[in-house]
């Protein structure tokens, strides 16, 4: 009879790739990996992977086999978490994604302590400044910043994100501080590149009205950290976020400016795919993050 964990194998192996990439999602060795596939493959009498030194590749049989594999660990899953948040311990592995300077700073820290919570999780964090895939990866939790676009999956709001233009005194003593944001347009702004930018477009309140500025500069990047390095060293202005900056403004390693008409707070939320059930994990750690910021994100 074909045992459980073989087909998990089976099934790791298919989508990390490798034995050696589906031992690490599994924690066990790539041996134990292999041996579990084999037995899986002399249980059922087909080959299922085509191996060679270099990669490894589902057989045509094994593609519709895996489709049947994780539409059966899906109900299984499905079954357990039921059970589990009937008794309010959920099991199981979490998997987590956040940009990366917001989730080292504010979401890795809180990981062992809710973990403390729930002793039968497994915790996961993936840090990447790209917009990741939740379902193509197999992610439970997206934490982004900004505002959403339309699509499929679900949000759940945890605080705004507060933000402020900066510059370095060195930048300010050679170029001058701008004194209203529309003077922006004469500076060399340090700009964040996202996938999908068209031009850069920096957002501000003036009495109540909300403007707009499409600004320019030398310099940008996909990494807010790296235009934090570019402000310290006084190449230019940077749009950031309090959390961000804060440590260096209270060491007057940058000068806030523009205090009178400062930028747009954005939303940070959680993201999740949409489904009939929601696992008791995902819901747990949601309700953790929005309890935590409540007060909002510490700067």
């Amino acid at each position: 009879m074909v045992t459980f964990r073989n087909m998990v194998a089976f099934v790791a192996v298919v989508e990390q790739g490798s034995f050696s990439k589906a031992g690490r999602e599994l924690r066990v060795s790539t041996a134990v990996v292999s041996a579990r596939v084999a037995r899986l493959e002399e249980e059922i009498g087909v080959r299922l992977l085509n191996r060679t030194t270099r990669q490894v590749s589902p057989t045509e049989e094994a593609l519709k086999y895996y489709e049947d594999c994780t539409k059966i660990l899906e109900a299984v899953a499905l079954s357990e978490e039921r059970l589990s948040t009937a008794k309010q311990s959920p099991k199981g592995s979490l998997k987590v994604t956040a940009p990366v300077v917001f989730g080292r700073r504010h979401i890795a820290p809180m990981i062992p302590r809710f973990a403390d919570l729930y002793p039968e999780l497994q915790l996961q964090l993936r840090l990447s400044d790209r917009i990741e895939d939740l379902v193509g990866d197999k992610l439970d939790v997206a934490i982004r910043i900004g505002h959403l676009p339309s699509s499929t999956l679900m949000a759940r709001k945890l605080a705004d994100s507060r933000r402020t233009f900066v510059a370095a005194p060195s930048y300010l003593e050679e170029n001058g501080a701008p004194r209203h944001p529309t003077e922006l347009l004469n500076h060399n702004c340090l700009l964040l590149r996202f996938p999908g930018s068209t031009q850069f477009q920096w957002q501000y309140a003036e009495e109540g009205i909300l403007k707009t500025l499409a600004v320019d500069g030398r310099f940008d990047s996909d990494n807010g950290d790296v235009l934090r390095q570019w402000a310290l060293a006084g190449e230019g202005i940077a749009l950031a976020h309090r959390w961000e900056v804060n440590e260096d403004i209270q060491a007057g390693r940058l000068i806030p400016i523009l205090l009178d008409t400062p930028p747009m707070p954005v939303p940070i939320s959680a993201v999740y795919a949409q489904g009939s059930h929601m696992p008791s994990r995902s819901r747990l750690f949601i309700d953790y993050l929005s309890n935590l910021f409540k007060d909002g994100i510490p700067d």
